[in-house]
């Protein structure tokens, strides 16, 4: 049974439950993290926090939780939930009023809510061992605010349920000017000629932490050049290499997009490369 909070309580999670006011679930109205951790220690808490800092300023929720606050809870789950291989979810809606409005409410408590789910153990680099992704191709239908972490994640779902009813893992999105923005649930690269490429941080797709830790690793290494730039969905269609990064997925090399093989079909030599600096340093961060 995993031990969940709840609004300064911490309960099996079978009893945590909030009202169906809640903006949170009449909405969509808050904000969320994931955070991975490894036998007790996390990986990019603090990028994590501070994400969804922003996020809940963007918004016009107003929290008063330090980092140190969110520390101590994140260390408590861990530790009441085993201190495995977890993902900490973190979850704060506007909170419930007593009426359906979609006005903000005054003078409401914001809802904080929080989790633990298992999650595999960390990828290593190692080409025999990782998994390789099948990936499909759509236009982005979602809002024009991607660079918000909200929990109103519907248009993110169907662009996800979309390319697994077609037997592939991710989804990456295009959008009017047949420029690549990300994937469902995550962020994406390509690399062209041993140079990784990522597209530009902009209100088309969220500031992935993972994204931001492989871009500063690479760049504190100095080996493998790296660009933010546009990328059109024909340099993804030619690239020698394609990956999707998240929290959970780490760097995973995609192998196939929309049936055709991703360079030569293999998982590539930039990625075994990145993934073992990712692998060295994701701690430090």
């Amino acid at each position: 049974m995993s031990i969940a909070f709840l609004d300064g309580s911490y309960m099996p999670i079978e009893q945590a439950k909030i009202s169906p006011l809640d903006r949170g679930f009449l909405f969509g109205d808050g904000i969320y993290e994931v955070v991975p951790s490894y036998a007790g220690k996390m990986v990019g808490f603090a990028p994590h926090v501070l994400r969804m800092k922003s996020g809940l300023e963007a918004i016009g929720i107003k929290l008063d939780w330090s980092m140190d606050d969110w520390s101590e809870l994140c260390q408590r789950l861990i530790a009441e939930n085993g201190a495995g291989n977890l993902g900490i979810y973190l979850h704060v809606s506007r909170g419930a009023d007593n009426k359906r409005h979609h006005a903000f409410p005054e003078n409401i408590a914001p809802t904080v809510f929080a989790f633990t789910f298992e999650i595999a153990a960390a990828p290593i680099a190692d080409k025999a061992k990782v998994k390789p992704y099948k990936v499909s191709t759509t236009r982005d239908l979602r809002w024009e605010r991607c660079h918000i972490k909200s929990t109103a994640l519907l248009g993110n779902v169907l662009h996800f349920q979309q390319g697994y009813e077609q037997g592939n893992d991710e989804t990456l999105l295009f959008n009017a000017d047949n420029q690549l923005t990300e994937a469902s649930a995550c962020n994406a690269f390509i690399v062209i000629d041993g140079t990784v490429i990522t597209p530009p941080l902009d209100n088309q797709l969220l500031p992935g932490i993972t994204r931001q830790i492989v871009l500063d690793v690479l760049r504190k290494d100095g080996r493998i050049k790296v660009e933010e730039r546009s990328v059109s969905m024909d340099e993804v269609m030619s690239a020698d290499e394609v990956w999707i990064t998240s929290s959970s997925k780490e760097i995973a090399p995609v192998t196939e997009v929309d049936g055709k093989a991703v360079g030569n079909g293999e998982i590539g030599d930039i990625w075994l490369a990145t993934q073992t600096l990712y692998s060295a340093g994701k701690f430090d961060y």
